[in-house]
């Protein structure tokens, strides 16, 4: 039984990680889109790279689809 519930749990941690790196996706792909407007290279870069980085996490999280 201990197992199950143990199971339960990180299947319960996992979603809500899920969602956490959504949720910075979404954040992400607005700071993206300022920095396009404004030209600013460095953010863009900076966007890009964090954007990379979540979707390495995802991809390790067998969510990405």
């Amino acid at each position: 039984m201990k197992q199950i519930v143990k199971i339960i749990r990180k299947v319960d941690i996992e979603k809500q990680y899920k969602h956490i790196l959504q949720l910075e996706i979404d954040y992400e792909l607005s700071s993206l889109f300022s920095a396009m407007n404004e030209q600013n290279e460095g953010e863009i870069e900076k966007s890009k790279k964090r954007l990379a980085e979540i979707r390495e996490e995802l991809e390790g999280l067998h969510a990405y689809a």
